[in-house]
């Protein structure tokens, strides 16, 4: 009877002794309790960085646009006037013109030469490695770095006119000039942005079936018929990014400007972009913050709009 007593209670007894999780109080059900909270705990410093240093500035900026803030002032609201203004800047127009040739000149470039470049380094060669590494070399060095570089290139006493006075085609006033240091500038541009886009090109095309070029190679096919046949429509994605990439980028050129054209933005100022403008305008102790806003606002809508146009017309020609 003991025996039996003993076997039958025991199932008994097991049953009333909880796990020491199971316990009211015990840290493990705290943790339990408060684990749907945790992901966000995780995602707290992301979301603060993300508000302080752009959601706050793009609402702060959105709200002086429509005031006539200075840098030691903080200004009132006037509605649109800053905007009214712009229409009447010779600088914004001059500014608009040169942000739009810029997109014009270097988008097209920097959307069909990485390709090139990246079937060029796309085959599995001795020493190709290097050429790959030579080609991303640019997009990683600094860019007043590579911009030095090329004033000390392009410069009237600069290499390049020193080469072309020995062959006697004279000096050429590469920054000297309004149009040729626009041009010179987006050849810097292009020329730092192909390494980084041909590494986007190459994760593309490492995509693309080798047999659809096999085939197209059965059917007589040379190599030009089958870039545009086979290569452009399997990466005509990755070239829409490219182009809305490089677009918004283009449109708010900066730096390579800055560098090669100076503070005034050239001769008389007819090289100065929008973003150069802003600037300009909207730094320095008596810096108009509120007029510099409403251009960066429409610096924003631009490139917006930009975008906008590139993704509509990759869905017409999907359609």
């Amino acid at each position: 009877m003991a025996s039996s007593s003993t076997v039958s209670g025991g199932p008994r007894r097991a049953a009333r002794v909880r796990h020491p999780a199971q316990r009211p109080g015990h840290p493990a059900r705290r943790v339990r309790r408060h684990l749907p909270s945790s992901p966000w705990l995780f995602a707290a410093p992301g979301l603060l960085i993300t508000g302080v240093f752009i959601l706050y500035p793009f609402v702060s900026t959105l709200i002086n646009a429509f005031t006539d803030r200075r840098t030691l002032i903080p200004g009132k609201f006037v509605g649109l006037a800053n905007f009214r203004e712009l229409l009447h800047d010779d600088m914004f127009w001059i500014g608009l013109r040169n942000s739009t040739l810029y997109v014009l000149g270097v988008v097209p470039a920097l959307v069909l030469l990485p390709l090139l470049l990246a079937l060029l380094v796309q085959k599995n060669i001795p020493g190709i490695t290097f050429f790959r590494s030579a080609f991303y070399t640019p997009v990683v060095a600094s860019i007043v770095v590579v911009g030095l570089i090329w004033v000390w290139l392009l410069d009237e006493r600069g290499l390049v006119n020193s080469l072309l006075e020995t062959i006697g085609v004279g000096r050429v006033g590469f920054l000297s000039d309004q149009w040729l240091l626009l041009l010179s500038a987006m050849a810097v541009t292009v020329w730092r942005g192909l390494g980084y886009y041909m590494i986007i090109y190459l994760a593309a095309l490492a995509n693309v079936p080798r047999e659809l070029h096999e085939a197209a190679m059965v059917d007589g096919a040379g190599a030009v018929r089958r870039f545009l046949t086979v290569t452009v429509p399997a990466v005509r994605s990755t070239m829409v990014l490219v182009g809305a990439l490089s677009s918004v980028s283009a449109f708010k050129v900066f730096s390579e400007v800055y560098l090669m054209a100076g503070p005034g933005g050239g001769p008389a100022g007819e090289d100065t972009t929008l973003v150069m403008l802003v600037q300009r305008t909207g730094t320095g102790l008596t810096g108009r913050v509120g007029y510099a806003s409403a251009i960066s606002v429409v610096v924003f809508a631009v490139t917006v709009v930009l975008m906008l146009l590139v993704l509509r017309a990759d869905r017409k020609e999907e359609a």
